[in-house]
């Protein structure tokens, strides 16, 4: 089955760094289900500290990979060929950690909500941090994966970004620490 490339429309991608603004210069990002790598290309343009790249379409991650070496970011960006889910799940990030991280995974699927609840998961997010999911409008998203929490949501036509922050303790830990207080 091959994945149906749906790039991220120009209006999308100028609100989400609308958004961004304040918090994307000197950020790490990390650009999952990356396609085309617009969103993390723009990330870079905007003053990004790093962009990590992640797709499984050799093919993509090959011509993302030549349009960073011809803009001279290459010491700027890395380009994993990877399932996203497999990535997410295994040690490679697992020492790393991005003030934002952006996922596209295809619309008809069930990816993002598995993406979410491993980066909900996971300590890959920064304190402060932000995950910002794109997905289709009728795809209502959980307010809570793991540690992460939305805190808005914000609709372009049949797109939607739902932006999600961490808490800092899963609902377990706060299940806990409540009955601690009891």
């Amino acid at each position: 089955m091959t994945k149906t490339l749906r790039p991220t429309t120009s209006k999308v991608r100028e609100a989400v760094f609308n958004i961004l603004r304040d918090k994307i210069r000197d950020a790490g990002f990390l650009d999952l289900y990356a396609g085309t790598g617009a969103i993390g290309l723009e990330a870079l343009k905007h003053g990004a500290k790093e962009v990590i790249f992640v797709d499984a379409g050799r093919n993509y991650t090959q011509s993302i990979t030549q349009i960073i070496s011809k803009r001279g970011l290459a010491l700027k960006s890395r380009v994993i060929t990877k399932k996203v889910l497999s990535l997410l799940q295994g040690d490679e990030l697992k020492d790393m950690s991005f003030d934002i991280i952006f996922l596209d995974p295809p619309y008809h699927t069930g990816e993002i909500n598995e993406a979410l609840t491993a980066i909900g998961k996971s300590h890959m997010l920064k304190r402060e941090g932000l995950v910002i999911a794109e997905h289709f409008v009728k795809k209502q998203l959980p307010h809570e994966f793991g540690s992460l929490r939305l805190i808005k949501d914000y609709r372009y036509g049949d797109t939607v970004l739902s932006f999600y922050k961490q808490t800092g303790e899963t609902k377990d830990e706060q299940a806990c620490n409540l009955s601690r207080n009891i």
